[in-house]
Parts: C-alpha cells; structure tokens; sequence
C-alpha cells in the first residue's frame, strides 16, 4: 500500500471528533474543523486532505444554534461548487480516468442520489436565466470533461443541503411548506459545476421541489459583483498581489528544481509545465487516489506534490501578512456583501421574500469574502465549502436583530473585523447587525486607507498607492 493510499483510507476510516466545533480559537491555531489530528506541524499531505473534503462520516455543525428566544429569519448561503476534474492537462501525459456518471454502486453514495438524478431529468422546463438553460443539469460522462462535477462533487452539496434543511427548515422553520419563488434567491456562474452544485444542495435542502417554483440567475463575474464590476484600484491590487507571489516563487529554489525534474520527466520546457499548473491536476490524481502519471523517463510522485502544495501554503501565509490581498479582497467583496445586507434590512423591515439566498460559486468568490470579513486564518475555501450568514431576531426585544456567520459549520462570528470585540461586552451568541451594516456601507472603505472614500464608487477610482 503506497503512502497515499495509506492516507486517504485513515480519512475514510477516521471517525470526526464530536468536539472539533466547539473549540475556541486559543486552543487552535486555526479556525477550520479537522477531519484527523492536525499535525503540530504544517503538513501538505493533511491540508490536501481538508482540501479534497472526501465526503464520510457526517459531520456535526453549528448552524443554527441560538437561544430558544430567538426567531431565525434569513439565512444567506455562499458555496464553492463541489469536486471537479482539473481545469487543466499535464502535458504528455494520460488524463486521470474519472467517471462522472452518478452511480449507486460507487463510492462517494449519498440516499438521494438516484432520486437527483431521476429529478434532474424533469427539469428541462426550470427558469434559468441565459445562458444556464444550455448547461445540464447533473455531470454524465463516461470520462469526465475539463472541469466537470464529478460525483464526489455531488454528494457532497447533496449532504450540505441535507444539513442545512435538518437545521432550517426542520428545527427553525425558515420555509412554510407551501413555500413560493420568490421567498428563494438562486444565482450561479455560468459553469455547469456551479449550476450543478447548486441544484444538488437545493434538491438536498428541498428535496422533490417544484421545477416551477426554481428560478436561477446567471452571474457573469466570479466576484459576483452584478453592474459594479469595473473598479480600477481593486485591478491595481490584484496586479500587486499577482507580483508578490511571482516574486515568492522565484525565491523558492526546492520549487524550481521541482518543476524542472517535473518537466524533465514529461519532456516538455519547465516553463511550459508550469504554465499547465501541475498542482491542478495532481490534486485530482491525489484526491481520487489515482496514481500520478508516468512516462520512460519516470514518475511524478508524492514528493513533487508535497513542494508545490507547500509552496501553495507558505504563499497564503504570506498573502496574508502582506495585505495587499487584503485591499484586492475589500473591493472585490464589496458588491455581494453589500446585496446581502441589503437583502437583510429589507427582512428586518418585515419583506417575507428572499429568505433563503444562495450563491454558487467559486474559490476565487469566497477567498476574498473571507478576507474581507477579517477572517484571516480560515483556510483556502476546500471544495464545496460553505459561508452562512445567519440573521436573527430576538423576540424578546423585537426590534433588535444580530447575525451570525459560520464557516464548514464552525461559528467565526468572533473572528470577523467587525465582531471580534463585541463578545467581551455581551452574553449574546451573535453579532449585531448594526455592526455588520457599518462594516459594509463605511468601514470597509476605511479598512482600505481612505479618510475620504465613502461609498463603492469613489474608493475603485480614488488615485491608486
């Protein structure tokens, strides 16, 4: 049995520890739950792992908790889509034989599978907004195409969505049963990963629902910024940021001989590999347990993935401390934070629509928002990771409402910019939405270095660094 056989079947067999989501930040140095041990060290096997989240034992959260005086009253769900084939080729070599057909009879298995994709098959009616209605609707290739769901992908948002309706629809009654379109808000890029990822948590979360009743919009942008995309200063940060990590990159020799032997191994210029980034597809090989590939000239092996996934790390490290990413991350969030507290106050206000929000999305979506948000040790968004925003009412005092904000299930609410000194002076479990609100329309202009940009628009097009 090879190392990584070894590894992935540890993850398979471990059972979750029941305790891993009450745990305080001073007891760990990070904020995500932990599937085994973290090592006491980084560890590039362990931190693949996370990111693959191979769905197994089924995991605790916490959603949804709240003292029994308060009335939940909208939830917001931003996702990453779930497993997918790489993005893209190492050159001259074979493409790892994945299936992406649903099967009972293979591992992952979720109870809901078959019953998925018997309902999919209906939904060629559903309104989806142009040009979602051109994609299908749940992944059916033999071998899977470039950047396909794979069923990996699809169990786990069918277990997301599960979850979420135990918590909110069974315990909180978000949704009446008799529950209408408008009380849902659905949009997705326009991948058939995202769609399709979206349509496997929502068929989780309701199951059986009417085709009728299930609008999806399209999202041109990654960042999910609808008509306030063009934004000149978050551009200059992200073309810093991009310099940095070229910058790291070269100063890392072990990485660069990597490349080279890689290279040398597939006969093709180190330049050319690592314009295919290796990393993408190697994650796929290691996530599947499917051999890395071979040529005559030999193999690409554990050892060649542990320095990139490495590097991968120490690079997040060290976007973090540099904050460059920091300034790219408030921009970029802005728009879809600022329509998701809008959306709150319109629910504090009484509106009874859009109640249940979800985003399907991205890693490059939901890195920024957690940037954003001040959450900086939360690690890189896995596959089907999930960003809640909960808003609640305290009944005792109708006119006050909080929120709470959970990452994979962990409440991060105290670990966010905006909250993370409110707890010491209050016993409730969750956030004030006023602080959220200020957060959005001010301070994040603020978090920038500006004393004079108020709004969205003047802070893209205040003069750069």
């Amino acid at each position: 049995m090879d190392v990584l056989t070894a590894v992935l079947l540890l993850v398979h067999l471990t059972p979750v520890s029941t305790a891993k989501n009450g745990v305080s930040s001073k007891s760990r140095k990070r904020i995500m739950p932990d599937p085994v041990t973290e090592p006491p060290v980084m560890d590039p096997v362990y931190e693949a792992l996370l990111y693959c989240n191979i769905p197994s034992v089924a995991e605790r959260s916490m959603e949804g908790h709240a003292p029994h005086h308060f009335k939940l009253v909208s939830v917001h769900v931003f996702i990453r889509h779930g497993d997918r084939y790489p993005l893209y080729v190492i050159p001259k070599t074979k493409r790892p034989e994945i299936d992406c057909t649903l099967l009972a009879n293979r591992k992952p298995y979720h109870p809901k599978l078959e019953a998925f994709v018997s309902h999919m098959s209906k939904g060629s009616g559903a309104s989806f907004e142009s040009p979602l209605h051109s994609l299908p609707l749940y992944p059916n290739h033999a071998l899977c195409e470039m950047g396909e769901l794979t069923q990996t992908g699809v169990v786990q948002h069918l277990q997301n969505g599960q979850l979420l309706r135990d918590i909110y629809l069974k315990k909180h009654k978000l949704l009446p049963n008799n529950w209408s379109t408008d009380q849902l808000y659905l949009e997705t890029t326009g991948k058939s990963r995202t769609l399709q990822s979206g349509l496997a948590l929502l068929y989780g979360f309701l199951p059986d629902f009417d085709w009728k009743k299930i609008h999806f919009r399209h999202q041109p942008s990654a960042l999910f910024c609808s008509g306030n995309c063009y934004c000149p200063l978050r551009n200059q940060y992200l073309e810093k940021e991009q310099r940095r990590q070229y910058l790291l990159r070269l100063k890392n020799s072990q990485l660069e001989r990597t490349y080279e032997d890689m290279a040398r191994i597939v006969d093709v210029p180190t330049k050319q590999l690592r314009a295919a980034n290796p990393i993408d597809s190697m994650l796929c090989h290691f996530c599947h347990n499917v051999s890395f590939p071979c040529t005559r000239n030999g193999c690409i092996d554990m050892e060649h993935f542990k320095v990139i996934k490495t590097h991968q790390i120490e690079d997040e490290r060290e976007r973090r401390e540099k904050k460059l990413y920091l300034g790219y991350a408030l921009l970029g969030a802005h728009p879809i934070l600022n329509q998701t507290v809008t959306r709150m106050q319109r629910a504090v206000e009484g509106r009874k629509e859009e109640v249940f929000a979800l985003y399907s999305a991205h890693d490059v979506t939901l890195s920024p928002v957690l940037s954003a948000l001040g959450l900086m040790e939360a690690r890189f968004p896995r596959f089907a990771a999930r960003l809640i925003f909960e808003l609640w009412q305290d009944r005792e005092k109708p006119s006050e409402h909080s929120v709470r904000i959970l990452y994979n299930g962990v409440d991060v609410t105290f670990h966010t910019s905006f909250c993370q000194d409110h707890h010491k002076h209050s016993s409730k479990p969750m956030c004030p939405l006023e602080n959220l609100v200020r957060f959005v329309k001010r301070d994040m202009f603020v978090g920038l270095g500006s004393s004079t940009s108020t709004n969205y628009y003047d802070a893209c097009h205040r003069e750069g660094f």
